[in-house]
């Protein structure tokens, strides 16, 4: 009989780690299935780089299956993948050589887009690259992650008035690297 673990909760999904390797990997699988579109636009969008991205979203996976125990049921699962994509994401960026790329995937694009709306959905994404990564991060983790603060403040272990003055100061950024090109596309 073929066990429906989509309707578990993240905590009983968990405690499920202890078991047989059948219930692991089935366990595993819907917490992979519930949260691997969300920590690959993470990593997607705060690295800015597919391939780099797709190793960091890769590792983070491997790194919370094997640090997952029956015993730790009590936690955010999405904030602690997150948490260590984050980290995952730091190195990265410390060893990087080049800092520049445009090499975005844009998980909102598609098809029935108008060009002008494709043109600034790329603009926007392109944007993000000239943020300060505190404030990349915050904007990210809120708009693409759907966190709230206070989650964006424990992943990124600031306060949750600095969650939300990054993410605002983030906009603010945005806005005004947009501005002459909205001026212009309204004209």
């Amino acid at each position: 009989m073929k066990v429906n673990y989509d309707k578990y909760t993240d905590s009983e999904l968990i405690a499920l780690f202890g078991e047989d390797r059948d219930t692991v990997s089935g366990a595993f699988k819907a917490i992979y299935d519930r949260y691997s579109p969300v920590i690959h636009s993470y990593c997607s969008k705060v690295l800015g780089n597919e391939d780099e991205a797709e190793d960091v979203f890769q590792e983070t996976f491997i790194k919370f299956y094997s640090n997952c125990s029956k015993e730790t049921t009590k936690f955010n699962v999405q904030g602690y993948l997150l948490k260590i994509a984050r980290n995952l994401g730091l190195n990265v960026k410390r060893d990087r050589k080049e800092n520049v790329s445009t090499d975005y995937i844009d998980l909102l694009y598609n098809d029935s887009q108008s060009y002008e709306q494709k043109e600034l959905l790329d603009l926007i994404t392109r944007t993000l690259e000239l943020l300060e990564d505190d404030y990349r991060e915050a904007f990210v983790l809120r708009e693409y992650g759907g966190l709230e603060y206070s989650e964006i403040a424990e992943t990124c272990s600031i306060s949750i008035v600095n969650a939300k003055s990054r993410v605002y100061r983030a906009k603010q950024k945005i806005k005004s690297i947009l501005l002459p090109y909205l001026k212009e596309l309204s004209q």
